[in-house]
């Protein structure tokens, strides 16, 4: 087998009923297998897998194991040469795994793959690449200094060396993946994708980014940006600098008071409610029965030249593709920085997306007659 999608959920059925939807179609030329891990949610993501998807295998946790356990769980069980660790708060293109593994066969120093990330207003999310947070690159990006941080060296559409990727999306062989032990257990989450990709730097291997191939990753669906979040954030950095780059007392307290300092003095994230003034529906079919519409005006489009601002731009996954879908959140952003999206899934009764990486997104439910 060539590939295995594991994908980590905890109480994001919706979304990830859309990202199920987008892997299937993204690995039908592939030999591949989807591996679910449910972190014991409490909504009903395993019974719409049940129903939806019985030909998936859902391993359900009794209890929130974390990021990295779950996901040694999964790569223990992949058949796949390759193993994609997947959010499931993602859509994925149809040709992206094709893409990114004919790349990863032309390398033989390969480590980690990954790839562009957009988030759900079409931004591209810098974190798609970075630079191995060095003591003084994390203490700058810790009070708001970003430079060094994230890996500009290479374009967002270009292909090249970067040190480290964001776990949402890292594609990397399963013997390499064993090689270093996986994922490291001690952090329950954030911090084990920096981990994992400095580890197999470590070991040898390059790691690459992709950038000729884009992905949706919505941000944050299973976390709030709350106390809670920055306080595992903030811990999650002096774990990797304990583990990485311990040098003396002296510097280790310094570390470590500054990145307290950075937890204590973090601004807080300011939650902006908007709604639009339009709707905007990209399919050849009437507009779907929602009483959440009907507050707003609805039109139907069959092109892009006159959407105007403050509007929300909808696509229907059955007639729209995955691939033109990230393209166009994308390409419409940059002509209009007003604009909101939101994707039908194919065969669904409800509507999808977020408006902002620092919150959750949100999810309409249509009627059904």
């Amino acid at each position: 087998m060539k590939l295995s999608v594991v994908i980590l959920n905890y109480n994001v059925r919706y979304f990830l009923e859309l990202c199920l939807k987008s892997v299937q179609l993204a690995i039908t030329s592939l030999d591949a297998e989807i591996i679910v891990i449910d972190n014991n949610s409490s909504d009903d993501s395993c019974d719409m897998m049940k129903q939806l998807f019985p030909e998936i295998r859902c391993i359900q946790n009794t209890e929130n194991v974390g990021f990295s356990k779950a996901n040694n769980q999964g790569a223990a069980e992949a058949k796949g040469e390759y193993i994609c660790f997947l959010n499931p708060d993602t859509v994925i293109a149809e040709d992206t795994f094709n893409k990114l593994i004919e790349f990863a066969e032309t390398k033989t120093d390969l480590g980690v793959l990954g790839c562009r990330l957009i988030d759900g207003s079409g931004r591209f999310l810098p974190e798609s690449k970075r630079n191995i947070p060095e003591i003084k690159i994390a203490s700058q990006k810790l009070f708001g200094n970003d430079k060094g941080y994230y890996a500009n060296h290479i374009g967002e559409f270009e292909i090249g060396a970067v040190d480290v990727f964001v776990g949402a999306f890292m594609i990397v062989k399963k013997a390499v993946y064993n090689n270093v032990n996986g994922f490291d257990e001690d952090y329950f989450m954030y911090g084990e994708d920096i981990d994992l990709s400095y580890k197999i730097l470590k070991a040898g291997h390059k790691n690459y980014y992709y950038g000729e191939t884009s992905i949706i990753h919505y941000k944050g669906e299973s976390t709030n940006k709350d106390k809670s979040y920055a306080k595992r954030f903030y811990g999650a950095m002096q774990l990797f600098y304990k583990k990485h780059f311990k040098t003396n007392y002296v510097i280790d307290t310094l570390i470590y008071f500054g990145i307290t300092l950075a937890f204590l003095f973090r601004k807080p994230y300011q939650k902006i409610e908007t709604w639009p003034d339009y709707y905007y529906f990209i399919s050849s079919k009437s507009s779907p029965n929602s009483d959440w519409m009907l507050i707003k005006p609805l039109e139907l489009i069959s092109n892009y030249k006159h959407i105007n601002s403050k509007s929300e731009v909808i696509f229907d996954a059955n007639e729209v593709s995955f691939k033109q879908i990230i393209s166009d959140f994308s390409f419409l952003i940059t002509k209009n920085n007003t604009l909101n999206f939101k994707i039908l899934p194919q065969n669904s009764n409800f509507i999808i997306g977020s408006n902002d990486s620092n919150q959750q997104g949100k999810v309409m439910l249509l009627n059904q007659n």
